[in-house]
């Protein structure tokens, strides 16, 4: 697992300056703590920080073929590179390391581009081939490794992280404010943007190919939902094979290898897995938290553990140092998504490096096998929609009379779904209420709140799968959106704040592809989620783990926000600074925080308002130099 970088000038005659690429890597020194390496050449510069994973000794990179006519910077793992040099070898490859890394040069010399379809694993890399002048970028099938990129007439700029771009000093830091509503919209930006202009996301499952000053994206892979008929049994048989499989080839490592463990179904189904692929005990890393407002993960992960044989380790986080965090949460993640449990994750990935350098987890199983309990609620909520047929009008507005006296949001939202189609409701389905972004938003501001482009990222994917059924619809979106860009890039991001790779085996693509072709009733089945997963499952995970209500991964930020970190969100959000950036009306701050002093109805919203603030501090003001602040004039211009 590494961090790359570089840039393209189109301008074959102008230099790349190699100070410039080191200066570029400093920003990402955490992602790869154990080598440095930079490669330049006539128009073409390319960085690379490693923490060595796999051949320990011989991977340094940039790494080159044998006449060094093509270079490349890789950050990720192929699990299947044993394999694919096995057939590059017979094909009279010739290769000077045991690398993974060299696996993909050789293989584009043989398959160019389409390289990335024999690709097991997650990966993001640059290659610049110099016979045809082309660079080429390309990112995993899901997600799992981040790959961001700047473009301009005179060059672009690329790296695992937006930090190494805005390292450039032709790059601006400057806020998109367009992607704010986005933000308080969905809590996380799906889609392309990011909250920096002009600074992109290379989508999963795409490459980019860049060549003599045009670049043009493809798409390589996609997820197809057409369930086949196949007999439970059979398709018990072959879940189970496939997840041993995965995580067989997920703990391929020359360094130890430990497990994430929340105490959950997925976690302890990959310990239990993988402590039988390494033949012996693995260290387990779990966390907690000093309150009593939620569910306490540790006791079922201490159970899991010691039924598994595991070297179990435990951390306890604290409100102090969940706020002090806080500004260095937002440095790592470099958007304000809103993901308390990232903070969480920060803390025991800590711990873990302590004894690992690798740590696997039980991430995507929900998206995979349909495990949040909203899709069970939903597909009966359009269940009961079809049966009500011309009536689910009255139903809608009996809800929204009983919630003017109940004043709860979930009915609020219920109701709402009476009148309008699953695909509106998942364009938005995190949205705060909109009386509250409505009181929110300065009047300046909130003229330039354009929904429809707010909204846009999702529309494309459910328009991908109408064919498809309630369930796996859900799944899809899923899996193209709140996976890759909330999710992974916590997981990423993270983790490698701490020099540990964090490895997801429940998302190999060939699992996901399997996945989609079972019917949507073996994993949503009358009110159970997680149907067949679980069934394979039960005999490595004991009941009490199996028959839990999904708790997700609870952190008590709503009760710290109302408690111990009140008076510190007061002061922060209705800072002068903080105001006179021009989005947010103070009354309408004001209100937010008073009506979630109760119930902490809104703590979702609070929480990204201060990660918003943070991140302008952190990214804008620290670069007072290289862009500024917006004041509500120039919001309308810029947009």
């Amino acid at each position: 697992m590494c961090g790359i970088c570089g840039k393209i000038i189109f301008d074959r005659n102008a230099l790349v300056e190699p100070a410039l690429v080191k200066r570029m890597l400093n920003t990402v020194r955490h992602r790869g703590p154990d080598d440095e390496g930079v490669y330049t050449s006539s128009g073409i510069g390319l960085g690379h920080r490693r923490l060595s994973i796999i051949g320990l000794s011989t991977g340094h990179q940039p790494l080159c073929n044998e006449d060094r006519s093509i270079w490349i910077t890789f950050n990720g793992e192929i699990y299947n590179y044993q394999e694919l040099r096995s057939d590059l070898i017979a094909k009279g490859h010739a290769f000077a390391t045991e690398t993974d890394t060299e696996v993909i040069v050789h293989l584009y010399e043989e398959l160019g581009a389409n390289c990335v379809t024999q690709l097991r694993g997650m990966f993001a890399f640059a290659i610049w081939d110099s016979r045809q002048d082309v660079l080429f970028l390309a990112r995993d099938r899901v997600g799992i490794k981040p790959l961001y990129y700047w473009q301009n007439h005179r060059s672009l700029v690329f790296g695992s992280e937006i930090k190494s771009i805005l390292a450039d000093p032709e790059v601006e830091s400057e806020v998109d404010p367009a992607m704010i509503d986005r933000l308080l919209t969905f809590f996380y930006l799906p889609g392309e943007q990011t909250l920096f202009r002009n600074v992109k996301k290379l989508p999963p499952a795409s490459y980019m190919l860049i060549k003599a000053g045009r670049s043009e994206i493809h798409t390589y892979w996609d997820l197809h939902f057409d369930p086949s008929p196949m007999p439970m049994a059979e398709a018990e048989a072959r879940l189970a094979s496939l997840l041993e499989e995965s995580v067989k080839l997920h703990m391929i490592s020359d360094v130890p290898v430990g497990v994430l463990l929340s105490g959950g179904l997925d976690s302890t189904a990959m310990l239990s897995i993988a402590s039988e692929a390494a033949g012996g005990p693995l260290s387990t890393f779990t966390v907690g938290f000093d309150a009593r407002s939620i569910e306490d993960e540790r006791p079922y992960a201490r159970m899991a553990a010691q039924m598994l044989g595991a070297r179990h380790h435990e951390i306890t986080i604290t409100a102090k140092e969940f706020r002090e965090f806080l500004p260095k949460y937002v440095w790592h993640m470099e958007e304000p998504i809103c993901e308390p449990p990232a903070v969480a994750l920060y803390y025991v990935s800590k711990l873990a490096s302590e004894s690992v350098k690798v740590l696997i987890s039980g991430e995507g199983g929900d998206e995979a096998f349909g495990g949040y309990p909203e899709y069970r609620n939903l597909l009966w909520l359009e269940r009961l929609k079809s049966a009500l047929g011309p009536v689910k009008g009255p139903a809608g507005a009996c809800l929204n009379i009983a919630n003017s006296v109940l004043r709860s949001d979930r009915l609020a939202r219920y109701a709402s779904l009476f009148s309008i189609p699953l695909s509106s409701y998942y364009q938005s389905r995190a949205a705060a209420p909109a009386r509250s972004l409505g009181k929110l938003y300065s009047r300046e501001f909130a003229i330039h709140a354009a929904n429809d482009l707010s909204k846009g990222p999702v529309r494309p994917y459910f328009e991908n799968v109408s064919h498809a059924d309630v369930v796996s619809q859900m799944l899809y979106v899923d899996t193209k959106t709140w996976l890759p860009d909330e999710l992974l890039l916590k997981a990423d991001k993270i983790t490698m704040a701490n020099s540990v790779e964090l490895r997801v085996p429940l998302l190999d693509h060939k699992l996901l592809e399997f996945a989609a072709s079972l019917p949507a009733d073996y994993k949503v089945r009358g009110f159970k989620t997680k149907f067949i997963a679980k069934k394979v499952l039960a005999g490595r995970v004991p009941p009490q783990i199996i028959n839990r209500k999904k708790a997700g991964f609870p952190v008590p930020y709503s009760s710290w926000m109302r408690s111990e970190m009140k008076g510190w969100v007061q002061e922060l959000l209705l800072d002068r600074k903080s105001l006179g950036r021009g989005y947010f009306d103070g009354a309408g701050v004001e209100n937010l925080i008073t009506e979630n002093e109760g119930s902490g109805r809104h703590s979702k919203v609070l929480f990204t308002l201060v990660a918003l603030e943070l991140w302008h501090r952190e990214f804008l003001d620290h670069a007072a130099s290289a862009s500024r602040s917006f004041t509500p004039a120039e919001i309308g211009i810029r947009l």
